[in-house]
């Protein structure tokens, strides 16, 4: 059990009776299976179960009141400065904008005002959103901060066959299944070091975690890392997936990918050993994914090395990889802050003063190293975009990957 468990508020009645029923349901499954499900397929359930998983439940996940807090939710300054970038991309492609998972709709709600107001407002804006009570959420929010731009904003329950634009996806691919693995010193049958992957089994009536010797694709993908044991780590399958998907729909036009994460070499350094796996609740990290299933963000890091190699696999250009800081800066979020200052009425107000205050807090959390600022990548992947692109015009490190 994780130490900082102890730490977590107790959930309420009805949140502990919709994880009872999330846990009888991955249990029954569990069952059907023969006693075992992989980790990667726990995760799908605990975050996505129709009605029951963390993404498809009634409670809030996003802003203060909810579980952690995304770049949009801290400040519009975030959204205007990424619009700058999409502009780019939409005006050498096609006016055509996708959101891949919205969030709370706040990122949606500032990139439409900030696009019209550069002459570059999309013709079509969708949100990929398979979430019902999310997509309900992110309508409420246009609906309340950027209503004049609503009846512009469609919902998607696919990826579409073919696309020309730019699609974005903020914080997207770390909530992805991922398959757990341990790289154990024990001699496998091929005489290389044994590798597991970690599940989940049931053992007097619980949730408990199990292993078995990995396989298939997730065998190779694990080989190729060339990982000394012990070691313990993951290996998100889904996200390469998805990755190479899109890019084969991709006629012409960028994927914008914002997540936290780094390039395989660091993120599978012996140092760290132990996998990047998180858990969120209340603003709390924890390392305990069985606690209360659908009720805790289940999270590990980015692969980034990974999701440049299904870009290219596929046969898109990898436009460039940067630090979160280095794209804003690039995109001219320090400009957008001075002119929200300008535009805010009399400086010398209590109000001026404390809106700026709060701009600065903001965006010192964007681009600090010990905040968002260097946790956070944006890679874009595209096909027939002009060189370099806004964002990544200074600080590139497409190089590392």
């Amino acid at each position: 059990m994780n130490l900082q468990q102890t730490e977590l508020p107790e959930p309420a009645a009805d949140a502990r009776a919709a994880s009872a029923a999330l846990t009888d349901i991955i249990a029954a499954e569990i069952a059907v299976r023969g006693g075992w499900i992989s980790f990667a397929r726990y995760m799908e359930l605990a975050l996505y179960a129709p009605g029951l998983g963390y993404y498809a439940g009634g409670s809030r996940k996003f802003g203060v009141e909810g579980d952690f807090l995304t770049a949009p939710e801290l400040t519009p300054l975030f959204g205007q400065a990424l619009a700058r970038q999409v502009a780019q991309i939409l005006a050498a492609s096609s006016p055509w904008l996708i959101e891949a998972g919205a969030g709370s709709g706040r990122l949606a709600a500032d990139l439409l005002p900030a696009l019209a107001a550069l002459d570059c407002l999309p013709e079509r804006y969708q949100i990929l959103e398979l979430s019902g009570e999310l997509r309900a959420r992110q309508q409420a929010t246009l609906a309340a901060h950027a209503p004049e731009y609503a009846d512009r904003v469609e919902w998607l329950d696919q990826l579409p066959p073919r696309f020309s634009g730019c699609l974005v996806g903020n914080e997207l691919l770390d909530a992805m299944p991922t398959h757990a693995l341990r790289w154990s010193p024990e001699v496998g049958m091929a005489g290389e070091p044994a590798i597991l992957e970690g599940g989940v089994g049931v053992a007097d009536g619980r949730l408990v975690a199990a292993e078995r010797p990995a396989g298939g694709a997730l065998l190779a993908a694990a080989q190729a890392l060339q990982l000394s044991p012990p070691y313990r780590g993951e290996i998100s399958l889904a996200a390469r997936s998805w990755v190479s998907e899109l890019a084969r729909r991709l006629d012409r036009g960028a994927l914008l990918l914002i997540d936290y994460g780094l390039p395989r070499h660091e993120l599978y350094h012996p140092q760290r050993d132990g996998g990047s796996l998180r858990c969120h609740y209340r603003h709390r990290v924890h390392e305990d994914p069985f606690w209360f299933p659908g009720l805790s963000d289940i999270t590990s890091h980015v692969d980034f090395t990974a999701v440049a190699e299904a870009g290219f696999d596929a046969g898109l250009e990898v436009l460039g990889y940067v630090s979160q800081a280095n794209f804003l800066l690039n995109c001219g979020i320090g400009e957008l802050m001075l002119g929200q200052r300008v535009g805010a009425g009399d400086p010398a107000s209590a109000d001026t003063n404390a809106a700026d205050l709060r701009a600065r807090g903001a965006v010192n959390v964007l681009l600090s190293p010990n905040e968002m600022g260097e946790l956070f990548k944006v890679i874009a992947l595209g096909r027939g975009m002009p060189a370099p692109l806004l964002g990544f015009a200074r600080g590139d490190r497409v190089h590392a990957l």
